[in-house]
């Protein structure tokens, strides 16, 4: 049993309540952290007895705040596992700065906001484990996704240069490049989209939340030392490079 201290962006639905749940069967000490649905949230905990934590994190000062009030609660941040993130999805000549800057935000942004406010504690323990979800549209691309591409392929640089500067200090950053998968968000393509989706998908069907849940356990143990810098594509062979 773990008994390393967690912290799940988005980790109260789909993906992330998957990845905080699997966590926390495996001894880790998880702080799920949600933006805005009360009602799912506080399901959630009633349910797994996972703390949660409301907070923006596409706020960088929230975000310092945030982590200061989990370290407290619960102990020093181990693992990080950046998962929160959003879509709005137009096409270039619909698409707004404002569908821009939220998605780059939140997707993207975030992952700078929370690992700079662990960063200089795991630095001094001389550990830590960071996993940021990135996706197979910031591999391939992806029609009327520019604004979500575009983070979610940052995501995959951004891993590649902090790994470089945590692996001295035996912090591991890696990430995990999901296809589509069966969560709510993917729940919303129209029927007909999602059907020529499917079709492209080798092993023909979508992937499920735990499965990506399984490639976040794998990254994170503690005997994972050796794996940085690296991105994991769970996605049923629907992209491969």
């Amino acid at each position: 049993m773990s008994g390393r201290v967690a912290l799940v962006t988005g980790g109260t639905r789909g993906i992330g309540a998957a990845i905080s749940r699997m966590l926390k069967l495996r001894g880790y000490v998880v702080a799920a952290n949600y933006a805005g649905n009360d009602v799912a949230a506080e399901a959630f905990k009633a349910e797994n007895g996972i703390a949660i934590y409301k907070f923006d994190v596409s706020d960088f000062a929230a975000v310092q705040i945030a982590v200061k009030q989990i370290e407290a609660d619960l102990g020093p941040l181990d693992v990080i596992v950046n998962n929160a993130g959003i879509t709005r999805d137009s096409t270039m000549r619909r698409l707004d700065r404002t569908m821009w800057d939220a998605v780059i935000d939140t997707n993207l942004g975030s992952c700078f906001n929370v690992c700079k406010a662990a960063w200089d504690g795991m630095n001094t323990r001389g550990f830590g484990r960071i996993v940021n979800i990135g996706s197979i549209n910031g591999q391939g691309g992806q029609y009327g996704q520019v604004n979500y591409a575009a983070a979610k392929s940052g995501i995959h640089g951004f891993t590649k240069a902090l790994a470089q500067e945590g692996a001295p200090k035996g912090i591991t950053v890696n990430a995990i490049a999901p296809g589509y998968t069966d969560t709510d968000m993917v729940s919303a393509v129209p029927a007909p989209v999602l059907e020529k989706i499917v079709a492209k998908i080798p092993v023909g069907r979508l992937g499920k939340a735990d499965e990506i849940a399984r490639g976040v356990l794998f990254l994170v143990a503690d005997d994972a030392g050796f794996i940085t810098g690296s991105t994991i594509s769970i996605n049923g062979g629907q992209h491969m490079y």
